[in-house]
């Protein structure tokens, strides 16, 4: 049965080995055409749920829904076939590697060689960087530009949701900032995004949708445009007061 929501976590809780639980009931949903971001503070529990959502990590409790399908307990592999694609944190571009070759390991579950070249031009036309390095060496590409090839490869498999974990990190203010450009530019083409990053004022900045994560739960979410705003949230997490601010709801 299809969903406006093509990714839901529900009451999810999750954790590693005997340690304490890490997530808290949480819930988090990423309508069709959005970009979703999670922010909040370090331990808050936001790469836990990427690794959740991409089967890395499977909850204690809670289910996992993919546009509707109950898929909770599927492992990467089925995940990945439901939909969801993982840009794990870091750099992963085998820079030995052409761009080319890079961005072609994306389509190693697709048989179908036609198939795999619409994709290829698809994702050739999304990200100019990878038209125009498609024959260079991966680690001649700057930080930034190796994060496009990253993304390139997520989209191989036309997924539904992108799973993004702290795109910007390690990568100059230049860089970061076109990584989010990169990251409407998914969107726009239909691809909707679930991002976790450290620099939270920027991902709200691109985001449709915002959650805020404190010990394990969603504090506050919300439209991403109005997070920005609340002054409780800004002085708590963003690092400062905006300048103009209507308190959000969920502080009252």
């Amino acid at each position: 049965m299809a969903s406006d929501h093509l990714l839901e976590l529900v009451d999810i809780e999750a954790g590693y080995g005997r340690a304490a639980l890490v997530l808290r009931g949480l819930t988090v949903r990423v309508p069709a055409g959005s970009v979703v971001c999670l922010v909040g503070p370090n331990g808050a529990g936001k790469s836990t749920v990427l690794k959740v959502a991409s089967g890395m990590l499977a909850p204690r409790s809670g289910t996992i829904r993919v546009n509707g399908e109950d898929v909770t307990g599927f492992g990467p592999q089925q995940l990945l076939a439901a939909g969801l694609s993982h840009v794990l944190q870091g750099h992963s571009v085998f820079k030995e590697m052409t761009v080319e070759e890079n961005v072609l390991l994306g389509a190693y579950t697709i048989r179908d060689r036609a198939r795999i070249a619409e994709r290829a031009g698809f994702v050739k036309d999304l990200f100019p960087v990878v038209r125009d390095r498609w024959k260079a060496l991966a680690g001649a590409l700057s930080g930034g530009q190796q994060k496009q090839v990253e993304f390139a490869r997520s989209l191989m498999v036309s997924p539904r949701v992108v799973l993004l974990d702290e795109p910007s990190m390690g990568l100059d203010p230049r860089s970061a900032a076109s990584v989010f450009e990169q990251v409407i530019r998914m969107r726009d083409a239909g691809t909707a995004v679930l991002l976790v990053e450290q620099n939270a004022r920027r991902a709200l900045e691109t985001a449709d949708l915002g959650c805020v994560l404190d010990l394990g739960r969603v504090h506050i979410d919300g439209p991403a445009a109005e997070l920005l705003q609340d002054p409780q949230l800004a002085e708590l997490y963003l690092g400062g007061r905006p300048t103009t601010a209507p308190s959000h709801p969920h502080l009252k």
